[in-house]
């Protein structure tokens, strides 16, 4: 866990203030340095403009992880408020929330997002909201299920025989004792939001030229894999171990939950 909280903790800098980590502009061309090999000057090389791949990789990581984190962060809220409507609706209204989760989440998220997105049109918001939206139903019916063990414990039946408004008992007693998996479910859910991220800007559908995101730069390196495998390669490599370390943190997370491990 060491390694992977270094390179988190690395990660939550680059996106906070990317200039302490290089010095370079990622948007400033230098024609006679294009597709220079790493080395002085360019450590990680120059991409098909001239432009520092280290400053592009350090100042994608704001783009990429803030839409993963924005994007799951919505579809959390949604996720909550949807799964707790459909655990305490009357059951007709639970069954058909149910199966629109259920629908839902028969289609890959990428898929669904990119149908989202072909719909609403390109934009950073617009692969937010995606994003959001193919992510939803995982965390509504993960509360759903919650949420149907917590209405029938001994204290929200008590709250009830001693006349407790029905929102009371919802916000004091159902809602804190559902969100137990969230952390675990959203800190996971993070690197997959970065990955279809990064996927809808390779197609063109996320932040715009000339902004500095893994995905974008990898649609600008793959004509260029042959002459610069520097190009592709670093933002790749960002891409992956920001997954990868992600998905190690909420494997711990979740063992902790469990109570596995101290």
């Amino acid at each position: 866990m060491l390694l992977p909280g270094a390179f988190l903790l690395l990660l939550a800098l680059a996106v906070a203030a990317p200039a302490l980590l290089t010095g370079a502009d990622p948007l400033a061309a230098d024609p006679l340095a294009a597709l220079a090999p790493p080395g002085p000057g360019h450590w990680l090389g120059s991409d098909h403009l001239g432009r520092d791949v280290l400053a592009r990789v350090v100042y994608g990581a704001r783009h990429s992880v803030s839409i993963g984190a924005a994007a799951t962060a919505l579809a959390v809220t949604a996720g909550v408020l949807l799964g707790l409507a459909a655990g305490l609706s009357p059951k007709w209204l639970d069954e058909a929330l149910a199966r629109a989760f259920d629908v839902l989440s028969t289609l890959p998220e990428l898929l669904l997002a990119l149908l989202v997105v072909a719909i609403t049109g390109p934009g950073t918001g617009n692969v937010i909201f995606a994003i959001a939206v193919a992510q939803i139903p995982n965390y509504a019916r993960v509360i759903r299920a919650q949420t149907f063990v917590v209405r029938r414990s001994g204290y929200v039946e008590q709250a009830v025989t001693f006349g407790r408004p029905r929102l009371a008992i919802t916000a004091g007693h159902v809602l804190p004792n559902v969100l137990g998996p969230i952390p675990v479910l959203a800190t996971i859910g993070i690197g997959q939001a970065v990955i279809a991220g990064s996927g809808l800007s390779f197609l063109g559908m996320g932040p715009q030229p000339p902004a500095a995101e893994w995905g974008a730069m990898l649609s600008e390196a793959r004509n260029y894999l042959r002459v610069a495998w520097w190009e592709a390669l670093f933002p790749g490599l960002a891409i992956t171990l920001t997954v990868v370390c992600l998905t190690v943190a909420g494997r711990r997370l979740q063992r902790r939950f469990e109570g596995r491990t101290p």
